[in-house]
């Protein structure tokens, strides 16, 4: 089982990203997917989720309206695309991975993004790509 991140580099204020996870190894449709970052000296943060069931998404506050996770499932990649950057969203961004099909049980809804986002401990994890926004 892997996530693989690409895609992180440097960028200028108001600049736009957009970071890839392949995922391999695991059957894409079962998963939810979700973007954290840490920030140097802070803890790490939820950015974005989704479930690759129903396409349930769910963000962050404080990315709301600049930044779009979506996925590619014939490719099994998982994108957020980051727009008008800030300086302060300077940190390394990982993907995540968590379960949400096993056998006959399916969770599904608004309710899952937002859970792995915010509550739950992915089971898997990329190793991170460096995202710097100069001002």
């Amino acid at each position: 089982v892997q996530l693989v991140e690409s895609g992180g580099g440097l960028v200028q204020a108001g600049g736009s990203l957009t970071l890839s996870c392949a995922a391999s190894g695991f059957t894409f449709d079962d998963y939810a997917f979700g973007w954290f970052r840490q920030a140097p000296g802070k803890e790490r943060e939820e950015v974005s989720c989704i479930s690759s069931v129903d396409g349930a998404t769910y963000y962050a506050d404080a990315v709301t309206g600049r930044f779009t996770i979506f996925t590619d499932k014939a490719k099994n990649t998982i994108f957020l695309r980051m727009n008008d950057l800030k300086p302060e969203e300077t940190a390394v961004y990982y993907c995540a991975a968590d379960r949400v099909v096993v056998g006959s049980f399916v969770r599904k809804g608004a309710y899952v993004p937002k859970q792995l986002c915010t509550e739950e401990a992915p089971e898997r994890w990329g190793q991170g790509t460096p995202v710097t926004v100069s001002s």
